[in-house]
């Protein structure tokens, strides 16, 4: 059976939710990552609160007119989180990314830290062409 441990990119990199946009794109840039699973620097346990992208910080802080030095990954981070465990199966996790048609997956441990984060080209290693075709087309319906 194929777990998201097997899938996953390790060494995930977490940044707070009080970084700054033009901090958190050069630490992108750095990891050679397009997301960011984003925490709460509040919360000892360091809670997962949300996952900036890219594309968030183009779209709705550059785009917008705002400055990416003063508005923060967590003014951007909305809804709930979504994740997985490092023991969930290949199904668990396809059914997570399509169901709430996400690109990125964060995986956590049975300590609740983050581990690692599954991507679309993680899953192209994993999954023959017809499935990859699938996923595709649900994620981005």
């Amino acid at each position: 059976m194929t777990t998201a441990a097997d899938i996953m990119h390790p060494g995930a990199q977490w940044v707070p939710a009080t970084e700054t946009l033009d901090r958190a794109a050069q630490l992108m840039r750095e990891l050679d990552v397009g997301a960011l699973p984003v925490s709460d620097p509040t919360d000892a346990d360091e809670r997962m609160c949300g996952i900036l992208t890219d594309r968030d910080i183009v779209v709705d802080c550059v785009a917008a007119g705002h400055d990416p030095a003063r508005v923060t990954a967590g003014d951007l981070c909305q809804g709930t989180p979504r994740w997985v465990s490092t023991e969930a199966d290949l199904q668990e996790v396809l059914r997570e990314m399509e169901g709430n048609q996400i690109r990125r997956l964060p995986v956590i441990d049975q300590n609740k830290r983050l581990v690692g984060v599954i991507s679309e080209a993680d899953l192209a290693h994993h999954l023959s062409d017809d499935q990859l075709a699938e996923f595709v087309e649900r994620v981005y319906a």
